[in-house]
This record gives C-alpha cells, structure tokens and sequence, in this order.
C-alpha cells in the first residue's frame, strides 16, 4: 500500500502522492452515501475521470505515475457521505 484514508465527500480527497515514475498503481474508491462522486487525475494523460456512485460499491482505477501526479475525488453537487480510498502498487 502506498497511501490511504477515509474522508467526508463534501470534504473530498486531495493529495500528490510520492510515486515511481512509470510505475503501474491501482486506485480503489468506495463511497457511501448519496449521490456520486468523481476521480480526476493532473495530468489528466496518468488517469481517465472515473464517476464513483455513493452506493457502496467499489470503483477501480489503474493508472501509470508520470512526473508528478495530482489525484482529486470531489462530490458532485448534492452528494453527501464518506469515501475510502487506497492506492497500491501493481
């Protein structure tokens, strides 16, 4: 495991973890709650936008580190819940 937490989706995930350039990691998201949230990766080239319903179930994510990498989940207006989330390598 490279990085994890759990937190509030009005709140949302920001964080530029310290990766291996052209490594493999795979992002997992569960959100629980209402509504939906979405994954966006800077640059968006590391990750496509992935929407991650707040219905419990799990969202996977793989994505390639390139020089520095910025990762955001963010609520979509109205959502309210929590969200885990973990980044590992492949």
């Amino acid at each position: 495991m490279i990085e994890s937490g759990v937190e509030r989706l009005t709140e949302g995930i920001h964080t530029q973890p310290a990766l291996d350039k052209e490594t493999t990691y795979r992002l997992t998201v569960v959100c629980a709650g209402k509504g939906e949230a979405e994954i966006v990766f800077t640059p968006t080239s590391a990750g496509s936008k992935e929407p991650v319903p707040c219905d419990g179930s799990t969202v996977f994510e793989r994505f390639t580190a390139k020089d520095s990498l910025r990762l955001d989940v963010q609520g979509k207006p109205d959502a309210t819940g929590m969200i885990a989330w973990r980044i590992n390598k492949m």
